[in-house]
C-alpha cells in the first residue's frame, strides 16, 4: 500500500457508532447484549446439531454451517467496536484492516453461496422426498459447503489485495464501525472507478445469481407444497421454508441495498445502519427464526436440558 505524506502513523481511525452521551451508552449496551445472545444461540445450534442424532441430515449440516459463519462474522467486527468504544482507541492497524476486511468479505460472500445451496436442499426434500438421499448425498452436500467456504474466501483475498494496492492521502477516518470495502474506497486518492465495476460485477455473482437460484428453487417448492395433499405435510413444508425465507429477505435485502447502489447515493449513516443490521441484528436472528420454527431442534434442545 502507498501512503503518501502518512509514513508516521499510516493506521486507520474507525470513527464508529457510539458518543458517550448516556442514550449512546444505553445503545453500546444493548449491541453487547445482542452479540452476547448471538454468540451464545449460534454456538449452542451447532452444538445441538453435533449432539443430536436425529439432526445428522444434510439440512441441518448446512444449518450448522450457517451459525458458524454468523458466528465468525459477529466476532469479525464487534470485539474490535467495543474495544474500541471501552478504550476510546479508534485507530486500526493496517493488517488489522486487512484481516477484518478478508474475514468480512469471505464470510459475506460464502453465506450468500450457502443460503442459495440450502435453498437447492429444500427443494430437492419437497420435490423428490424418494430421492433425497441420492440426490442430495453426504458427498454432495460436503462438497457443496466446502465451496461455498472456497468460493467467499476467493472473494475476500480478491478484495483486500485490490483495496490495499491504492494510495491513500487523505483523511484516515473510515465512516463506518469496522473495515468496509465502500467506506475504504472513499478515503482513497487513486481513481477507483475501475474497482468499482470490479465489485458490483462481483455482487451480482454473489447475490443476483444465488438469489435466482433460490427464487427458482422456492418457486417449485410452492407449486409442489400447493398440490400436497396432506395438510400436515403442506404445514411442514411452509414452515420450513418460511423459516429460510425470511432469513434470505433479510439478508439479501441488506447487502444490496449497501453494495449494489451507485456511490454518489450513499449516505455514511445509513450504511452504518444497514450494515449493523446484517452484521450484528442478522446473526442474532438467525438461530432464533430457526429454532423457534423448528421442531426438531427444539426436541434436541429439550433433551440436552432432560439429561442435565
Amino acid at each position: 500500500m502507498e501512503w503518501d505524506n502518512q509514513t508516521f502513523n499510516p493506521d486507520f481511525i474507525l470513527m464508529g457508532f457510539f458518543s458517550y452521551t448516556p442514550t449512546h451508552i444505553f445503545l453500546f449496551s444493548l449491541v453487547l447484549g445482542i452479540f452476547t445472545m448471538a454468540l451464545l444461540a449460534n454456538t449452542l445450534m451447532v452444538l445441538l446439531i453435533y449432539l443430536d442424532s436425529r439432526l445428522h441430515t444434510p439440512m441441518y449440516f448446512l444449518l450448522s454451517q450457517l451459525s458458524l459463519m454468523d458466528l465468525m462474522l459477529i466476532c469479525t467486527t464487534v470485539p474490535k467496536m467495543a474495544h474500541s468504544f471501552l478504550s476510546g482507541r479508534k485507530s486500526i492497524s493496517v493488517a488489522g484492516c486487512e484481516a477484518q476486511i478478508f474475514f468480512y468479505v469471505s464470510l459475506f460472500g460464502a453465506e450468500c453461496f450457502l443460503l442459495a445451496v440450502m435453498a437447492y436442499d429444500r427443494y430437492v426434500a419437497i420435490c423428490y422426498p424418494l430421492q433425497y438421499f441420492n440426490l442430495m448425498n453426504w458427498k454432495l452436500c460436503g462438497l457443496m459447503a466446502a465451496s461455498s467456504w472456497i468460493l467467499g474466501a476467493f472473494d475476500g483475498i480478491v478484495d483486500v489485495a485490490a483495496t490495499m494496492s491504492f494510495s491513500y492521502c487523505g483523511s484516515r477516518e473510515i465512516a463506518q464501525f469496522f473495515c468496509d470495502v465502500p467506506a475504504l474506497l472513499h478515503l482513497s486518492c487513486t481513481d477507483t472507478s475501475t474497482f468499482e465495476t470490479l465489485i458490483f460485477i462481483c455482487c451480482v455473482v454473489m447475490l443476483l445469481l444465488p438469489l435466482s437460484l433460490i427464487i427458482v428453487s422456492y418457486t417449485r417448492v410452492i407449486i409442489t407444497v400447493i398440490r400436497m395433499g396432506s395438510g400436515e405435510g403442506r404445514h411442514k413444508a411452509f414452515t420450513t421454508c418460511t423459516s429460510h425465507l425470511i432469513v434470505v429477505g433479510m439478508y439479501y435485502g441488506a447487502a444490496t441495498f449497501i453494495y449494489m447502489r451507485p456511490t454518489s447515493n450513499r449516505s455514511p449513516t445509513q450504511d452504518k445502519m444497514v450494515s449493523a443490521f446484517y452484521t450484528i441484528l442478522t446473526p442474532m436472528l438467525n438461530p432464533l427464526i430457526y429454532s423457534l420454527r423448528n421442531k426438531d431442534v427444539a426436541k434436541a434442545f429439550s433433551k440436552v436440558l432432560g439429561k442435565r
